[in-house]
């Protein structure tokens, strides 16, 4: 097997990544992830699916982890503390020395930059990199995680500064996986469909909040949201399309009378006077004064 040094893997790592959010956007399907990098004609795996923490076989027995992974089945046992702009990681298991322990410790130890992919929906996954372990707590059994903008630290690098830009960074990383955590909760709830055209496909799906989450009451909750297809939530978010406490679907009575193409017809001024299809759990339903309240809005526009 070719020798690599750490660097050379980490980089071109990195680099392929850094093209797949490009890409795909958050959304980076898994057949890409599993292409992985060649160097030299040698293929290098960028993870395990079925792993969490990943250390590829050409970094050696001594080498570090490359990459880590959050999956779909359990994706926020992770603790994400937004207000100190820092995720915690849980070790593999309960053993601190196990080789998967040991090989993201060398990672903190040696200041090298990860790889974190968080499951968003099954075979689709956020890339979050470089991300730095800026702690190892053995007695909690977890490592404590950062984005940065720069991918590797050198000792020249003004530590308060650096701290400072992984926390900011980390903030911003942790509110979008927020979003994504209330995309996956509500489609779930509205069985990965849109609530008022039925479409099934997760990738055109939305979460759309009743009240904004700039609203006092706008918490990202499922009674607070509704599984949308594109085009309906953007309907809905300006107010063409409005939803009554019943449920009742209304299009605005301008919107009614134009005359355009199929979408407009088919898309928009068929769905007035149909009712969102909703969870099957009561208690995942709309809330009803939240929805009265958006509707108010969308009657006076």
């Amino acid at each position: 097997m070719p020798s690599f040094s750490d660097d050379e893997v980490r980089a071109a790592a990195l680099a392929k990544v850094r093209q797949l959010r490009e890409a795909y956007g958050g959304r980076v399907p898994r057949a890409a992830l599993m292409e992985g990098v060649t160097l030299n004609g040698e293929r290098i795996p960028l993870w395990n699916h079925q792993k969490g923490i990943f250390k590829p076989r050409v970094l050696g027995p001594n080498g570090a982890a490359l990459s880590i992974q959050t999956s779909i089945a359990s994706p926020y046992d992770d603790v994400h503390d937004t207000d100190e702009g820092r995720i915690h990681y849980k070790y593999r298991g309960s053993d601190p020395n196990h080789p998967d322990n040991v090989a993201l410790r060398h990672a903190w130890e040696r200041r090298l930059p990860l790889i974190y992919l968080v499951a968003v929906d099954p075979g689709y996954y956020d890339i979050i990199a470089p991300i730095f372990i800026s702690e190892d707590a053995p007695g909690a059994l977890e490592f404590t995680l950062q984005a940065d903008q720069s991918a590797w630290l050198t000792h020249n690098d003004n530590e308060v500064m650096t701290a400072a830009r992984r926390e900011y960074a980390t903030r911003a990383v942790l509110q979008r996986l927020h979003q994504q955590q209330f995309r996956r909760m509500v489609l779930s709830a509205y069985r990965e469909q849109c609530a008022i055209c039925r479409l099934r496909r997760v990738e055109l799906l939305d979460a759309a909040h009743i009240l904004a989450d700039r609203h006092p009451k706008g918490e990202p909750i499922v009674t607070n949201g509704l599984g949308l297809c594109k085009i309906h939530h953007s309907a809905y978010d300006v107010d063409i399309i409005g939803i009554d406490p019943d449920a009742g679907v209304h299009v605005r009575e301008d919107v009614l009378q134009e005359v355009d193409g199929p979408m407009l017809k088919h898309g928009l001024q068929e769905v007035a006077g149909t009712r969102l299809i909703l969870p099957r759990k009561p208690e995942l339903r709309p809330n009803r004064d939240f929805l009265a309240e958006r509707f108010d809005r969308f009657r006076a526009a």
